[in-house]
């Protein structure tokens, strides 16, 4: 039986990244016709943790941007 792995993080039918859905539906223009997202707290908790992480490594890039300029500042 074929996996298909999902880039959706709050459906119903996902299971470590693949969907578990007994039949899935695609539609070109639209997607996913099977996707079914989670109700409730656990869902939006999870999309907060990512966007943190993601506030993080910004914060991280940005200071290793500010290491490369103070670099490039001591050369001239």
């Amino acid at each position: 039986m074929p996996r298909i792995r999902c880039h959706y993080t709050d459906c119903i039918f996902l299971d470590e990244g693949y969907c578990s859905a007994a039949a899935v539906e695609i539609d070109p223009d639209t997607g996913c016709a099977t996707y079914s997202p989670v109700d409730g707290p656990a869902a939006e908790a999870e999309w907060e943790e990512e966007e943190e992480e993601l506030e993080e490594w910004e914060e991280e890039e940005t200071d290793e941007e500010d290491l490369w300029a103070d670099d490039e500042e001591d050369e001239f």
